[in-house]
């Protein structure tokens, strides 16, 4: 069988990877299994200069999934560039930075400096708050979108994939933004916007009052996003969202991903990712399936 994936010239030993924001850099889940073994390896959001993120509650459990309102905390790029990245260069494979700003020109020098670093390709993550525009999310609108990935497209050479938000009306245009910007491929779904209250002390529980939904309860978003973002683009799409083991991965690659990425399962269970990889493998053996590119797009609708 195989399960080698070119996504969006990127080479992948298989599709899964693990999703920005649950995995570091590496570090911890390394104490766990053979990280060569995954597809690749998307880091935690990274920007120009070090975030202190919000202040806590920052995290907390709900129905079937999480909040989170971590608020991009990172070192920053220059650090990750001398103490994160020889580390994961180290793993065996593909190595995508995502990419965080609050300017345009946040996320062109930024991306100035990943363009210099040994990497394998960036994720940039337009869920980030513009603060030029009353910090509306960059990936609201279709001209949005456009423009800052065009900005990023004229300083990057290395394959750009870009981070939708769900929380649009039609996140079909959106990404056909991100195509005619010229990016090599999309990734959806970012977190759902949330909120939990604690009836007793009537406050919401996270201390930014809202967070990011992650985990199963999103799935049949994710998966309905991504079909219809598969009918509306020719450029590759990593389905993320509520992905917990092998057939979840496959029901994201029948709608038309082409790769996939773990994200809250992480934190349920540091082997998600791996189950997940033998779980697709073992799919494949019962359908007969000899290349996995066979199933990405199959799902016949009713």
């Amino acid at each position: 069988m195989n399960t080698q994936i070119n996504f969006a010239g990127i080479k992948m030993k298989n599709p899964v990877t693990v999703a920005s924001g649950t995995f570091g850099y590496g570090r911890e889940f390394s104490q766990f299994f053979d990280l060569s073994k995954l597809g690749g390896i998307i880091t935690k959001g990274t920007s120009l200069k070090p975030k202190s993120g919000n202040k806590p509650s920052r995290v907390c459990e709900t129905a079937s999934g999480m909040l989170n309102s971590i608020g991009l905390q990172n070192p920053g790029v220059e650090y990750f560039a001398e103490n994160d990245l020889p580390f994961l260069r180290k793993q065996n494979t593909a190595i995508i930075v995502n990419a965080c700003g609050s300017t345009i020109e946040e996320y062109v020098e930024l991306c100035k400096i990943l363009n210099t670093l040994d990497i394998d390709g960036v994720e940039l993550n337009l869920s980030c708050p513009n603060v030029k525009a009353g910090c509306m999310a960059f990936g609201n609108t279709y001209e949005g979108v456009k423009t800052v990935t065009s900005s990023v497209r004229k300083v990057l050479d290395k394959p750009l994939i870009v981070k939708l938000t769900p929380n649009v009306t039609d996140i079909a245009s959106i990404a056909k933004g991100v195509e005619d910007a010229g990016a090599d491929g999309v990734s959806l779904i970012n977190t759902l916007l949330g909120m939990k209250i604690d009836i007793y002390r009537k406050r919401p529980v996270l201390a930014n009052n809202t967070g990011g939904l992650s985990g199963p309860a999103i799935k049949p978003v994710a998966v309905r996003m991504v079909y219809q973002v598969a009918q509306a683009v020719h450029i590759p799409i990593l389905g993320m969202g509520g992905i917990v083991n092998g057939e979840d991965a496959i029901e994201f690659m029948l709608a038309g991903a082409s790769a996939v990425s773990i994200g809250a399962g992480n934190f349920m269970n540091p082997y998600t990712s791996i189950s997940t990889i033998v779980g697709i493998e073992d799919y494949m053996k019962k359908q007969g399936i000899e290349d996995i590119k066979e199933i990405i797009g199959k799902v016949e609708m009713n």
